[in-house]
């Protein structure tokens, strides 16, 4: 589970961050570009963790990344599913 959190102990970074798909912290200026055209699964995952924490509403990210609902959704879906490897573009059939 992701969760938005700010440092509680004094640090010279204070912005809110989750949990990324990778165990790390993720910041909005750690998030994919706006001008990001090709999703790899990374990419997809960061901004569904950043969705899930608070980071970003669901409406922020699709208009931040010119994405439809349904197609967050079913990044969301997938992940839910088939964890990340759902996320993936080529061999879907593996996955469903």
């Amino acid at each position: 589970m992701t969760v938005v959190a700010n440092h509680a102990a004094p640090s010279v970074n204070k912005d809110p961050y989750v949990i990324g798909p990778d165990g790390t912290p993720l910041t909005l200026k750690d998030l994919p570009p706006t001008s990001t055209k090709r999703w790899v699964i990374r990419r997809k995952a960061e901004v569904v963790a950043a969705v899930r924490g608070g980071l970003l509403t669901l409406e922020e990210a699709c208009d931040r990344y010119k994405l439809t609902v349904e197609e967050f959704l079913s990044w969301q879906k997938a992940i839910d599913q088939y964890g990340l490897p759902g996320l993936r573009a080529t061999r879907v059939q593996q996955y469903r």
